[in-house]
């Protein structure tokens, strides 16, 4: 069976989805993407979390928290990093790329990358439900992925 043909359920699915507020108008949209698609999924609001956090670089920390208390079978990140003037954007992108890939390394839980690194806001919107695609939605699908892999895995 090749990835195109993976059928996805998202039913009885616990999802953890921490939000930052920095470029809201982003992040927003990949919000509003990741939740349409759990719902197309299965994935019913009761068994979410959605956590916002001020800005990326809190995502990990928040994160944590969530897989530290077992609630939830995967977490989303989402956000947006846009370029600016100064290398803040590269030390942001690297921080928090590495602290949520740890934590799912320790916690055994899947952690989905849905944090934007673009040049430009024209291409973070682009990539938010835009013209070239929804990293919101993808990200979701992905956490719904691993769980239902991590499932088989347990039950095989």
């Amino acid at each position: 069976m090749s990835g195109a043909e993976i059928r996805i359920d998202g039913g009885g699915v616990r999802l953890g989805i921490v939000v930052s507020r920095f470029n809201e108008p982003v992040t927003s949209r990949l919000l509003a993407g990741a939740e349409a698609c759990l719902d197309e999924q299965g994935c019913r609001a009761p068994n979410r979390q959605v956590h916002w956090v001020p800005g990326a670089w809190e995502i990990p920390l928040a994160a944590k928290k969530l897989a530290d208390r077992g609630e939830v079978d995967a977490i989303v990140a989402l956000g947006a990093l846009i370029r600016g003037e100064t290398p803040h954007f590269d030390y942001l992108g690297q921080q928090v790329a590495r602290g949520l890939g740890r934590i799912g390394l320790d916690s055994g839980i899947p952690v989905i990358f849905g944090v934007l690194t673009t040049d430009t806001a024209d291409q973070a919107f682009a990539r938010a439900g835009g013209e070239h695609s929804d990293k919101g939605r993808e990200a979701a699908l992905a956490a719904l992925e691993m769980v239902q892999l991590f499932r088989g895995m347990e039950g095989s």
